[in-house]
């Protein structure tokens, strides 16, 4: 079934909200890239925020966003078996996995990130 204008994809970071928290986590991206847990953050922002190339992306997708950090998705939307970065269709109040961490963590660049997620959008027509 295609996305419905009830649909909302939420995009869940494998990082924890708040000012020192975000500190700490611009800080490893830049001094420890290689070790950095979020693959969907490396690939989406950059030092100083969003990518203009996935802020473009994002606004030609036909559904309702929301972008989460773990924390703040266990608060609304409650416990969740899916290891984390991952994306996920709120679809009828239910939070279905679709796409996972693995197939996140295994997009190398923002480009290969925008054709899987793509994919998975087309798969729903």
């Amino acid at each position: 079934m295609p996305l419905q204008k009830t649909d909302k994809l939420v995009f869940v970071y494998n990082a924890d909200s708040g000012f020192f928290n975000l500190l700490a986590d611009m800080a490893h991206k830049i001094v420890s890239p290689e070790t950095y847990n979020c693959q969907l953050c490396m690939l989406t922002h950059g030092h100083l925020g969003m990518r203009e190339q996935w802020k473009a992306y994002l606004e030609s997708i036909k559904a309702e966003l929301e972008f989460l950090h773990r924390d703040e998705f266990l608060k609304h939307y409650g416990q969740h078996d899916a290891a984390l970065p991952a994306l996920f269709l709120l679809r009828n109040g239910e939070a279905e996995l679709f796409m996972s961490e693995d197939e996140i963590n295994h997009c190398e660049t923002l480009e290969a990130m925008i054709t899987q997620l793509d994919k998975r959008l087309a798969g729903l027509d």
